[in-house]
């Protein structure tokens, strides 16, 4: 037990320094150059190494007692910022999986339209192809084009769109997905679903949202960033490039987390079934529309 626990504080040591410390260091660095430098001088470069080397003077003549002092403070300043940015990785994480309030319905509805009129276009393409050349006759030349018009429509969406970004979508194409194939309302079947599956499937899951997680945590650092790009304006040059990052990661960690959650309903919503005594334990493969519905109703409760 005491090498379980040591293990574990381990980890959130080396989390805590990879998501909070670091980069919180940075920032307050960051933030106190850019006061001292403004907007008049924002670039200056000899100005920015004056001001390193009269802080670094300055610390080196004080007493060692001000300089654990500093530390300290400086670690304590660090933690504010990160306790911040975590609060602010809640609207970061609502904003990219575009689950976005009320007062934001009217950008919400308008962008889902925009993406559902683009979705279908590329699918009616996608068809069109597919009905000027049958099967029987299609040549490699002709499937690689349907493919290429599949690829572009998955690029939008999986399924018909219902979120205002990419990210969002992801996730309710997996949630659609599970409505339309097997009659599975997956908000409330997950967390039984989540019971019977194997330790490997949860491992996966939960490696992939934890990616997403430490995505949305670096995205979150542009929020201050952005802050303090009022008292200097490259500061905002590093808020956009910190929140691309985010970004970028955090869309293949939401690629990778939809379909390893598409495929876990694959391979084992009959399992859920069987447990919940809605479909017969001798039969094999997919749950059809009816079972998934039966698991659905025992979900739900009328709710």
């Amino acid at each position: 037990m005491g090498d379980f626990f040591a293990e574990l504080a381990k980890k959130l040591a080396e989390r805590w320094v990879s998501l909070l410390l670091l980069p919180g260091v940075l920032f307050l660095a960051t933030a106190a150059l850019g006061v001292g430098l403004g907007h008049a001088h924002a670039l200056d470069g000899d100005l920015a190494a004056r001001e390193v080397s009269a802080f670094s003077e300055g610390f080196a003549r004080k007493p060692v007692g001000a300089q654990v002092g500093l530390l300290v403070a400086v670690l304590v300043a660090t933690g504010g910022v990160g306790l911040l940015v975590q609060a602010m990785a809640g609207v970061t994480r609502t904003l990219w999986l575009g689950q976005w309030p009320w007062p934001f319905g009217g950008l919400r509805s308008g962008l889902v339209r925009r993406r559902r009129f683009r979705w279908h276009a590329l699918l009616e393409r996608r068809r069109d192809l597919t009905r000027a050349h049958p099967a029987e006759t299609r040549t490699a030349g002709q499937q690689e084009q349907i493919d290429q018009a599949a690829a572009r429509v998955n690029r939008v969406a999986l399924a018909e769109p219902g979120r205002p970004t990419w990210l969002g979508d992801r996730i309710h194409g997996a949630e659609k997905v599970a409505q339309d194939r097997y009659g599975l309302d997956l908000p409330f079947v997950w967390p039984r679903l989540w019971l019977v599956l194997p330790e490997a499937a949860r491992a996966d899951l939960m490696n992939a949202n934890t990616a997403l997680a430490a995505a949305v945590a670096i995205g979150s650092w542009s929020w201050p960033l952005a802050a303090l790009a009022v008292m200097w304006w490259p500061a905002a040059l590093g808020a956009g490039a910190v929140g691309a990052a985010g970004w970028v990661r955090a869309r293949s960690a939401v690629a990778e987390l939809a379909l390893l959650v598409e495929s876990v309903v694959d391979l084992h919503g009959r399992t859920l079934a069987v447990a919940l005594g809605v479909a017969d334990d001798g039969r094999a493969g997919p749950l059809t529309v009816e079972e998934g519905s039966r698991v659905t109703a025992v979900a739900r409760k009328g709710r």
